[in-house]
């Protein structure tokens, strides 16, 4: 037997496999991947040495209005090593700088003081001006022009008008972005919601390119490029996170050359080829990112590139809070026929975007290939309502599965954190 274990809320579940079936286990190499130093110590030295870019503290002599664009409260970037150093070094030119911390929302709800306080620390919100971005903010948003996908690209002022703009991130596998960071935290980290709906459109989402791990040709990073090179984003300073969301390597400099040399380093880590099998588990990585079945799709996506046509997934996602969206759920539920689902989604518009209309897309285009038994702590009746399978079990949810299938001679391929891994096919 060949046991695996797959991170559950914040536990793990096990399961022991037949050796004969189990044609893999698909798995990022980065848990292995050993930092020279810390994490304080590996930012200094990528701000030492910008890709790209001169220093930070050259970029900011003789500029008044400096603004830094840093990741909401839902993304795990460690902005208190992040940050500090950032500001040191504007400080240490510019001692009289006014500098804002503009919080890249997208669409999220907005981060609170006490998110604030434990995501910054006290001493950084007492050093800058904090303003939380609000994409519904209508008067606050300034109109830069036109998309490539043909939406308005429309950007939070504050970013608009500063004299120097830059932005702290992280780097990881992006579902339908190829990979987060650099670009993103202008589209959609600080831009109007019409401009996210637009970026995120029904095409778009279809494109074969819009997938995890690409990058070229990829309609909606071409977007999100255009905002951040329209709004002038000039610097950044990314890093990337291991399980434990420590900091294991860290890139500073151009928006873009910098984001590139990251990604060629992520790349190199989280790479696995596909074992296409009749059934496929996987999960979400655990806490915080499987809290709902909404964010669970980004974990699918994994088995998605290596099931076969007609098989099984089995998602394993504690959803503890639930859906997770509520236009997500209705868009699921009130509609029994997959197709017509699919259908009623592709013949909306660049401009005629749905709230969460991309993760419908993207579930449903998951279930129009395969079927999904879902284990977690969500109510059955919601899980059958979005078209899948309920299981609180692995032994339970490969029982069905093989129910599904017809037989019990079955492969097996098991993917412990979908969202860590590029699956390629």
């Amino acid at each position: 037997m060949a046991k695996v274990s797959f991170p559950y809320g914040k536990e793990f579940l096990e399961y022991g496999f037949d050796e004969k079936s189990l044609l893999g286990v698909l798995e990022s190499s980065i848990e292995e991947y050993i930092p020279e130093c810390s994490a304080e110590e590996l930012v200094k030295r990528a701000m030492e040495k910008p890709v790209g870019s001169p220093r930070l503290s050259e970029l900011a002599k003789g500029k008044k209005n400096i603004v830094i664009i840093a990741s909401d409260h839902t993304r795990p970037v460690p902005s208190k090593v992040i940050i500090p150093p950032m500001l040191e070094e504007i400080k240490s030119v510019n001692p009289d700088a006014d500098i804002t911390v503009l919080i890249a929302t997208g669409c999220h709800r907005g981060t609170t003081r006490e998110e604030l306080v434990a995501k910054f620390g006290e001493d950084v919100l007492n050093q800058v001006n904090i303003y939380v971005h609000d994409c519904d903010e209508r008067d606050k948003l300034v109109n830069l022009g036109v998309l490539p996908s043909g939406g308005d690209c429309e950007v939070n002022s504050i970013a608009v008008n500063a004299d120097l703009l830059i932005a702290e991130g992280f780097i990881e596998p992006h579902f339908f972005a190829g990979f987060s960071g650099g670009r993103k935290s202008v589209l959609p980290g600080v831009c109007g919601r019409n401009t996210v709906l637009s970026n995120h459109c029904a095409e778009f989402i279809a494109d074969g390119n819009s997938r995890t791990g690409i990058l070229d040709g990829n309609p909606i990073h071409k977007d999100m490029i255009w905002a951040a090179e329209t709004a002038k984003l000039c610097y950044i300073v990314n890093v990337v996170l291991n399980a434990e969301k420590e900091v294991i390597y860290a890139v500073a400099g151009d928006t873009f050359e910098a984001h590139k040399k990251g990604v060629d380093f992520l790349r190199e880590q989280c790479g696995a080829k596909a074992k296409p099998a009749d059934i496929v588990l996987t999960t979400n990585g655990g806490y915080p990112l499987d809290q709902n079945v909404y964010q669970s799709v980004k974990g699918m996506t994994a088995a998605e590139a290596t099931v076969k046509d007609g098989g099984v997934i089995i998602m394993m996602a504690k959803a503890g809070d639930g859906v997770g969206g509520d236009h997500f759920y209705r868009q699921m539920a009130e509609e029994s026929d997959l197709n017509k689902i699919m259908d009623e989604l592709m013949s909306r518009g660049r401009n005629e975007t749905l709230p969460d209309q991309w993760m419908t897309q993207i579930l449903t285009r998951i279930l129009l290939r395969a079927s999904v038994i879902y284990i977690s702590d969500a109510p059955d009746n919601i899980i059958r309502d979005m078209h899948m399978i309920p299981a609180h079990s692995i032994d339970e949810a490969m029982k069905k599965a093989k129910e599904i299938l017809g037989r019990e001679d079955v492969t097996v391929t098991a993917i412990p954190d979908g969202v860590a891994v590029v699956v390629e096919r």
